[in-house]
């Protein structure tokens, strides 16, 4: 579990990159495939096709792409990425899975039951009973000392340690062996409600204990693992990764032999689906960043040479906008024969955040009258609804609209409509036009990522809603690789779209996003994550007693407190659920758009 970062990768698409697959050959095996039924589209759970294991053949390879072979597999280093988490998956424990509501449940190939102390006991203990079957790829069972080791590396305590910053181990005090060597009891130094997020993925202290074998990429094969495949394959030059069955895995019998992870960028994709080349992959940024076909001479040209053409030559056919390449490659993607794309709503949440650092947003008024304005519902519907979801829109910062708890707290922000709001704060709209104030108009920029389709339909939805209210709206688009270091860490910006990771532990992650900003030396506001910088002690004490309270019920009515307070801040305007795409050719079992979860791998498998 890590405190959620915002890192140019994650603003590269406000649909940021999922799963897929390809291999360069056909398999043989899996002989004819009928033409697929359309997915229904969802808008909240998983969008993955049910199928009884016992309707999985035993045997066969699947084929699944990855944007590239990932620099490291250890999902707690710096370099990781998404491909290295889907990786981990199918190679490490993770003691809990979510569910299709985001509830953390223990996973029984490694965890028979895990039981805290209750509320108000002193310290909290939990009581871990590991599977003792569960053991890594040398044999050696799982044990507290791959806790611990876990426990010493994501800590924060020794600095020595190159990890990114993961919630909750540093509220770990001691790790040691229960009443057996499958007993582990982890003792708390303060509350901790959302220890189930602990531990997952967990990696053996044989690679991981101290601070010079964590700091090592985890690449390459001849490692200990522990999940229902083994790397057989690592080859980052060659763009591959090959997973076989892990021949002492004590779990239900992996039903394919072998899964190929292939580096193919998302600009291949759909080529690579139409020859047959890939089973399964991840086709939201395909779609959302397609790149527009290079402008064309006019057909009047004709196929004349050079020598032959007058001197004014005829004009060139424009390229399309990204709106209108993004639904050519869905269209495409839609089309293809024996390929069916699976749609769901992302764990993953696209808001619209306020600068409160800059004027005009430093006035309240002024940010709760924006937030007034956006039509959350439009705004929704503009994005999603031409990638065939519904048009849903959010009202949490904090909760997935799938997620357990989710409640809209929109009408937090009060019922004064934005107009109202403005006028109080002295920005007039006499003609009807572009409100002003001493003389000055109420116009703001709009920072959004380059390039993508779905970001362009909402700022396009956004602008139309704020000049209804005379706000006028300057969109500026920036590359990735600058959208968060160049601007939103600095404040150069008055609203920026984004997407934030809907978390399985909100009370830890996402405080830092929420946090009161404090003024550095030059008396600046600093924003420490949080790029709205406008924050209160209340929110952060809710924020804090949440991440405290054992009682899940109580801790989830903590979370919508505080998010009712950061809608009262106008801190920010949760608009939608960020779309999933995913590309499944007929035949495979077990994969899809997964939402909150993540494949089983040993389910993964061509129909009988």
């Amino acid at each position: 579990m890590r405190v959620r970062q915002l890192t140019a990768a994650a603003v590269a698409l406000l649909l940021a990159a999922g799963l897929g697959g390809c291999s360069d050959d056909p398999d043989p095996a899996r002989g004819p495939e009928p033409a697929p039924a359309p997915a229904a589209p969802t808008a909240g759970t998983g969008d993955v096709r049910p199928v009884d294991r016992d309707d999985v053949q035993d045997g066969g390879t699947l084929r699944w792409a990855l944007d590239g072979v990932p620099a490291t597999l250890n999902v707690y280093q710096r370099a990781a990425n998404a491909d290295s988490k889907l990786l981990a998956h199918a190679l490490y424990p993770s003691l809990f899975r979510p569910d299709e509501r985001g509830r953390l449940v223990p996973d029984p190939d490694y965890l028979v039951d895990a039981e805290s102390t209750p509320p108000g006991q002193q310290p909290q203990v939990v009581t871990y009973r590991l599977n003792p079957h569960a053991v890594w790829s040398d044999g050696t069972p799982l044990s507290a000392a791959d806790l611990a080791a876990q426990r010493a590396a994501l800590s924060g305590l020794d600095p020595a340690y190159q990890s990114t910053k993961a919630a909750g181990y540093d509220a770990v005090d001691t790790i040691a062996q229960g009443a057996d060597p499958h007993e582990v009891k982890v003792t708390f130094r303060r509350p901790y409600g959302e220890w189930r997020a602990l531990f997952g993925p967990l990696y053996p202290a044989a690679e991981t204990g101290g601070a010079t074998a964590f700091n090592r990429a985890l690449t390459g094969t001849g490692h200990l693992s522990a999940g229902p495949y083994s790397l057989t394959r690592y080859d980052a030059e060659g763009g591959r990764v090959t997973l076989e069955r892990n021949p002492i895995w004590w779990g239900d019998l992996p039903k394919t032999d072998r899964i190929d992870f292939v580096a193919t960028p998302p600009e291949r994709r759909l080529d690579a689906l139409d020859q047959d080349r890939l089973d399964v992959a991840e086709l939201t940024g395909v779609v959302d960043r397609a790149v527009p076909p290079a402008p064309t001479a006019s057909a009047s040209a004709g196929g004349a040479s050079p020598a032959a053409q007058p001197a004014a030559q005829p004009a060139a056919r424009p390229a399309a906008p990204p709106a209108a390449a993004a639904e050519l490659a869905l269209r495409r993607a839609e089309s293809l024969p024996g390929i069916t794309v699976h749609r769901a709503a992302a764990a993953s949440l696209t808001q619209l955040t306020l600068n409160a650092g800059r004027s005009p947003l430093t006035d309240p008024e002024v940010r709760r009258a924006v937030g007034r304005a956006v039509d959350r519902r439009r705004i929704a519907e503009a994005a999603l609804g031409p990638l065939g979801l519904p048009g849903a829109p959010l009202g949490s910062h904090l909760l997935a609209g799938d997620q357990e708890g989710y409640r809209d707290d929109s009408g937090a922000a009060g019922p004064a409509d934005a107009g109202q709001l403005l006028d109080r704060a002295g920005w007039k709209r006499p003609d009807g036009g572009t409100r002003t104030k001493d003389g000055k108009e109420l116009a703001l920029t709009l920072l959004l990522p380059a390039g993508s389709a779905t970001a362009q339909r909402t700022a396009d939805a956004l602008t139309a809603d704020l000049a209804e209210s005379g706000i006028a709206v300057k969109p500026q688009t920036v590359p990735a690789e600058s959208f968060v270091q160049a601007h939103l860490a600095v404040g150069d910006y008055d609203l920026a779209l984004f997407s934030w990771p809907a978390g399985v532990s909100p009370a830890a992650e996402q405080r830092a996003a929420y946090a009161k900003p404090r003024p550095d030396a030059d008396g600046a506001l600093a924003s420490d994550g949080n790029y709205g910088r406008s924050g209160t002690e209340e929110i952060d004490r809710l924020f804090d007693r949440a991440a405290a309270e054992l009682d899940p019920a109580a801790r989830l009515d903590l979370l919508q407190e505080a998010d009712v307070r950061i809608w009262q801040l106008g801190h920010s305007v949760p608009l939608y659920q960020r779309p999933e795409l995913v590309a499944v050719r007929t035949g495979v079992a077990g994969a899809g758009a997964f939402g909150f979860g993540w494949p089983r791998f040993q389910d993964l498998g061509w129909t009988r």
